[in-house]
């Protein structure tokens, strides 16, 4: 799991410091956003293995985040966490497309568990993808 790049979005920016130097001291590369908005823009300059995003926040809040770069990106592992517990936007979040979701407070070993399995997830994504390209591209080959 060492060297995993993770993207923190939450507008607790004490939260965020903190979990990202957790992060840090276990060997991931954590970068953080403090909104939807922030994340939105990181996301397209930069590939992240897994992200973790806060569903309850001011302005963009996490649900149309993810949904947002989702549509940009069918195949980013996100995982929401809830200070609230709320089944149904959980159950919300994982029919649109998150992987997972975990109530706040967060604890890490769980966290870094489930960020492992996005990874592993996303490995197989990604070898998927470039195995469908290789098949069409010598299905167009006449030799």
């Amino acid at each position: 799991m060492a060297g995993e790049k993770i993207l923190l979005v939450d507008d607790e920016e004490e939260f965020t410091k903190t979990l990202s130097e957790r992060m840090e001291s276990r060997g991931l590369v954590a970068r953080t956003a403090s909104s939807g908005k922030e994340a939105l823009e990181k996301v397209s300059a930069e590939k992240f293995d897994a992200i973790i995003l806060d569903m309850q926040m001011p302005g963009l809040d996490g649900i149309e985040t993810m949904r947002r770069m989702l549509e940009n990106n069918p195949d980013l592992q996100i995982i929401l966490l809830t200070g609230y517990g709320t089944v149904e936007k959980s159950v919300e979040a994982m029919k649109i497309g998150a992987k997972d979701f975990l109530e706040k407070p967060a604890n890490i070993e769980q966290l870094l568990e489930k960020i492992k399995l996005a990874g592993n997830e996303r490995i197989a994504l990604v070898e998927k993808r470039a195995e469908e390209s290789i098949r069409s591209i010598l299905k167009g080959k006449s030799w």
